[in-house]
């Protein structure tokens, strides 16, 4: 696929929103943003609600693709989910099909698959192809993103990559995040990869760093194009002195959702 010139960044003025708009111009992209805040150093962003319809129609026009980042990202209550993630996905998709945009790149999460046990020992690393078990509201609302995706392929020939990030910081702050960190320059590599690989239709792939203590299976992405060049390991030594390994018995050393599947962070807004 030709690289997209025009890309709509929804979600702009978040954590990983601002990481992107510093790091995608390098790939050639220019940055059509969009949030429901103001975006802190530019005045051209679209502030606007997933739910303005209206709103959503005018920001898809004419963008060759999107890159999906707004939303709530931790866990919160049904209805500001159902609101936020849920409608807000399907209003884009209906934008976006409205208007011809072919290609959506979706951040979706590990906790649309929150349930689902970590590998131990020998276990081998994990399918994108498990079953959705989502850990929280929010997960659910990342395997809904998820089939939204494929619905829109199958009916309408929308294309998607379903990214289910793992935790997009500068570095590490936990040891279980030593095996899901993304970095973001990695970050950026994964969505340039999603955004111009050929004949995706509704491709579900992991977003995280090549780390050394990996728990899911990058080849899906790679195989994409996607070329990971950091690894959380030089984080190490540090976050295991300062918390000691994980423990298998407790959910985050148990399960790839971790906390989420008992004691998720809530939503402060």
């Amino acid at each position: 696929m030709p690289r997209p010139r025009t890309l709509l960044l929804t979600g702009a003025a978040g954590g990983m929103g601002t990481l992107m708009r510093g790091l995608l111009p390098a790939y050639g992209y220019e940055l059509r943003l969009l949030d429901v805040r103001p975006v802190p150093g530019e005045p051209g962003a679209i502030t606007a609600d997933l739910a303005d319809k209206d709103a959503l129609r005018e920001a898809v026009r004419g963008v060759d693709a999107i890159l999906h980042l707004a939303g709530i990202s931790l866990e919160s209550s049904f209805e500001k989910i159902l609101r936020a993630n849920i409608e807000g996905t399907y209003n884009l998709y209906e934008a976006a099909r409205e208007e011809g945009v072919r290609r959506i790149v979706f951040a979706s999460s590990n906790h649309a698959v929150g349930f689902t046990p970590r590998p131990q020992g020998t276990d081998p690393l994990i399918p994108v192809a498990v079953p959705h078990r989502p850990d929280t509201f929010y997960g659910l609302s990342k395997a809904f993103g998820e089939d939204l995706a494929q619905f829109y392929w199958d009916k309408h020939g929308l294309e998607t990559v379903s990214a289910r990030i793992g935790s997009c910081f500068q570095e590490p702050t936990s040891v279980r995040m030593l095996s899901i960190w993304l970095s973001p320059g990695d970050g950026a590599r994964l969505f340039d990869a999603a955004l111009t690989a050929e004949d995706v239709g509704h491709t579900v792939v992991y977003g995280s760093s090549a780390n050394t203590r990996l728990w899911w299976d990058l080849s899906p992405a790679r195989a994409l194009g996607y070329e990971p060049r950091d690894d959380s390991e030089q984080y190490a030594g540090k976050l295991l002195a300062e918390q000691g390994e994980l423990d298998p018995e407790k959910p985050e050393g148990s399960r790839l959702g971790g906390e989420f599947t008992t004691d998720p962070p809530i939503w402060p807004h």
